[in-house]
């Protein structure tokens, strides 16, 4: 079992930032990928970008390529997102998930979810 929960999310101006953490807890955080989704109202949740478990590998949606980074620090059990250049298109609930294996990018091939964030950019 892994407990995940994000934080940092808000309200930012676009053309903004944020930088979005999950804290890990439970099994060893480190033995998993994660990813990050994201879903607005009216929308199927879908993939931002995920990342494998010794951070080696990374993929991102065509939406947010060049504009947002994943990462992750297994030593603090914790992964981030960060988001730059934020358009009003961003907005949505974000949505922190682990995994095993790598290169899953599918809603239900991810195990644990945390709760969500909510980031919301203004025009």
């Amino acid at each position: 079992q892994v407990q995940l929960v994000e934080s940092g999310g808000g309200l930012v101006q676009a053309g903004g930032s944020l930088r979005l953490s999950c804290a890990a807890s439970g099994r060893t955080f480190s033995s998993y990928a994660m990813g990050w989704f994201r879903q607005a109202p009216g929308k199927e949740r879908e993939i931002v970008a995920a990342i494998k478990w010794n951070g080696f590998e990374t993929y991102y949606a065509d939406s947010v390529k060049g504009r947002f980074t994943i990462s992750r620090d297994n030593a603090k059990n914790t992964g981030y997102l960060q988001m730059n250049s934020l358009k009003p298109e961003d907005t949505a609930v974000y949505y922190c998930a682990a995994t095993l294996g790598y290169r899953k990018l599918r809603v239900d091939e991810y195990v644990y979810w945390g709760q969500g964030t909510q980031v919301t950019v203004s025009s």
